[in-house]
């Protein structure tokens, strides 16, 4: 008896058919979708899409603002006159990849290494993660619009090349909550019911036969939180209007607990979680730094408030090293495990 286990996105293995063979052969049983890891390039989050901006056509760099090291210090404004749209996104990325991945996801499968049940999950930021960083505050808006459009396309790409009841897509919601959210004196330019409508318009294309998530995130640079949450109101208020927004049917909601809480505090707002039945709710309460002890800690006290849940990592695992991979592994089959039991 175990409980399920969702794997977040990121695995730096070597490649995407180590990261399927891997998760599915210590993993198949208890997992019902797998990534291809972001591997190479991609573990880095965002900072791969944000290397493709200064590509895009109607942008230039703004020599008035600064920008994150992984753009050379740049950010980019919109040209003098350009219509938002004009601005072009010409490529693919997310959508040519998640093509190539599958291809070795279908592979394997045909040799019995993935499980016929099993779904390949491609992991998609939204369009103010990806532009944020990277586009100075005026130009922000017209930016995320054109973004948005261009994700979009990249959805529909991914839904002609890959079947339907095979995949499984999962919008990972960062920047929404740990730069904008958390912080008063940048929410106030943004309002939470407008960034809830940005996510909706990405996730109402996806067709209904494709299962669909969305994993909150906290950030994870060094491992640590870029703000660490206080407790799971603001994802619980966010999750509730994204279930009433969101006009197709959403099938997990993956939500991060640091290592440190295991208190009451933490956990009571899921009371108030507003979500159908068939909505599977991942907590992201396996740490390998304090094992199966840190864990039961955790749980004990989660299922104070919510009785059923699956379990995860807080967050990606593109920033650890490779040789951690195995032991974390299986630290999610005896959580899993664990988590079945009755207190």
């Amino acid at each position: 008896m175990a409980v399920p286990v969702h794997l977040v996105g990121s695995v730096p293995l070597a490649t995407a058919s180590h990261v399927f063979e891997t998760a599915c052969a210590q993993l198949g049983d208890l997992i019902k979708r797998v990534p291809d890891g972001e591997t190479g390039g991609r573990l880095g989050f965002i900072s791969w899409a944000n290397s493709q901006i200064g590509s895009a056509g109607g942008l230039e760099v703004d020599p008035d603002h600064a920008g994150p090291p992984w753009l050379g210090g740049k950010v980019y404004k919109v040209k003098p006159g350009t219509r938002p749209s004009q601005i072009d996104f010409s490529q693919n990325i997310y959508a040519d990849v998640a093509i190539q991945s599958y291809g070795e996801f279908k592979r394997l499968r045909a040799e019995g290494k993935i499980p016929a049940s099993i779904r390949f999950q491609v992991s998609l930021p939204t369009a103010i993660g990806v532009i944020f960083s990277s586009t100075s505050p005026a130009s922000r808006p017209t930016v995320w619009t054109a973004y948005e459009r261009h994700l979009i396309r990249d959805v529909e790409k991914i839904l002609a090349h890959i079947p339907h009841d095979e995949l499984a897509i999962q919008w990972d919601v960062a920047t929404e909550i740990d730069r904008i959210l958390e912080f008063p004196e940048v929410a106030i330019d943004y309002s939470m019911q407008a960034l809830v409508d940005s996510i909706a318009r990405l996730c109402d294309p996806v067709a209904d036969a494709v299962e669909m998530g969305v994993h909150l995130c906290y950030g994870d640079p060094g491992h640590k939180h870029i703000i660490e949450p206080r407790d799971t109101a603001l994802m619980v208020q966010l999750t509730n209007m994204l279930s009433r927004t969101v006009r197709r049917r959403i099938d997990w909601v993956h939500m991060p607990v640091p290592k440190e809480r295991d208190d009451d505090a933490y956990f009571e707002p899921l009371r108030r979680l507003e979500l159908a039945n068939s909505v599977e709710i991942f907590l992201g309460l396996v740490h390998r730094t304090d094992g199966i002890e840190g864990a039961a800690r955790r749980i004990r006290t989660a299922k104070k408030f919510i009785p059923t849940f699956g379990v995860a990592t807080e967050c990606g695992w593109g920033r650890r090293p490779p040789e951690t991979i195995p032991d974390l592994v299986e630290l999610h089959r005896a959580v899993a495990e664990l988590a079945a039991k009755p207190c």
